[in-house]
């Protein structure tokens, strides 16, 4: 007679303990990808670097193309389609623009051969360390690096207005140390032309839409937020006043005031946002975090008046909104000509 299997008794404990080995396959998992991803990127680079050493020992202006061209059809007989002259001209361009090695083994933690391959060809020095830096500490995937990239961010930061030095300084620091700061953070203009708003519409509608599509305008205002409340009311002196949207940013730690003006940016708005900050200071900020900064969202603005009122130094930023997008030239035109000028201000300030 065939003896009967005995049926395993089900341990209580196994939810758990499947839930556990999960973890630790998906976390090893994940490791070993960064661990390829990172080793990729480096190959790539020494392989660009050591080209390029050879490139530059040529005396004749088509060597360059010459020696990529014989020696990707021996790699790709030995290693594979990954080492096409095609690809072997993005690793040059990759350790060109790209000299230093540590930099590079920092960023290969995070970004991809593919993130690599879309940054390394922006025009701008300053605008790779912007989209490599920030594509690190806020850990991107391809796509969205593609839309930072597409919808012009750093050309709205507040950052990409200030004097190149000053930039370098601050993209050094969050290289260096991870410090995040409000002009890394903060845009102008945001694009809030998800809102479906045309024609006319008053600050209520304007405020309403935020919230019916609030996934979308997180999204816009950037990684780190996160939405506390509408219309949060304070009382002062027994009047009560009340605060559009208030936000808190994760990585600034600091509550941001987001107030919202249908017309353009007035001298009056500011004592009211610097009202709101100090009594957020007093009464809601908590141990550890920074003192509450405010963003006026505003239909348009003087830059004079801004300058003059030193807006900075209060914590708080201004901001124009569009509700509808112009052509992407047009817009792209309109950014370049507004970093231009304002770095042009900066010259003629510092120089006084």
């Amino acid at each position: 007679m065939s003896k009967k299997k005995t049926a395993l008794k089900p341990v209580a404990s196994t939810p758990t303990l499947l839930q556990d080995l999960r973890e630790l396959i998906a976390s090893a998992k994940q490791e070993v990808a960064r661990t390829v991803n990172s080793t990729l990127a480096m190959l790539y680079w020494s392989v660009g670097q050591r080209i390029r050493q050879d490139i530059l020992k040529g005396k004749r202006a088509n060597y360059g193309e010459e020696i990529v061209v014989t020696v990707s059809r021996q790699l790709v007989t030995e290693f594979g389609s990954g080492f096409t002259d095609k690809n072997l001209r993005h690793m040059v361009q990759f350790a060109e623009v790209f000299p230093d090695t540590e930099i590079v083994y920092a960023l290969s933690r995070q970004l991809s051969w593919t993130h690599f391959r879309r940054i390394i060809y922006l025009d701008d020095p300053l605008k790779r360390d912007f989209y490599a830096e920030m594509c690190r500490i806020e850990r991107w995937s391809t796509r969205t690096l593609e839309k930072k990239i597409g919808g012009m961010l750093f050309e709205r930061t507040a950052l990409s207005k200030k004097p190149e030095k000053l930039i370098e300084q601050e993209l050094k620091a969050l290289r260096e140390e991870d410090k995040l700061t409000p002009d890394l953070v903060f845009r102008d203009p945001y694009f809030l032309d998800f809102l479906g708003l045309k024609d006319a519409y008053n600050e209520k509608d304007l405020e309403s839409a935020i919230l019916r599509e609030l996934e979308k305008f997180i999204l816009e205002l950037g990684e780190g937020f996160a939405f506390v409340g509408r219309q949060k009311r304070i009382t002062i002196d027994d009047e009560d006043f009340y605060i559009d949207l208030l936000f808190y940013h994760r990585k600034l730690r600091r509550l941001v005031v987001i107030e919202l003006k249908m017309d353009k940016f007035r001298a009056a708005d500011k004592g009211q946002v610097e009202l709101y900050l100090r009594w957020l200071d007093k009464y809601e900020r908590q141990v550890g975090e920074e003192s509450p900064i405010g963003l006026i969202l505003c239909a348009g603005k003087s830059t004079e008046q801004i300058e003059l009122l030193e807006l900075n130094r209060s914590g708080i930023q201004i901001a124009s909104y569009l509700t509808e997008l112009p052509s992407r030239e047009l817009l792209q035109k309109k950014l370049h000509e507004a970093v231009l000028k304002a770095r042009a201000r900066s010259k003629v300030q510092t120089s006084k």
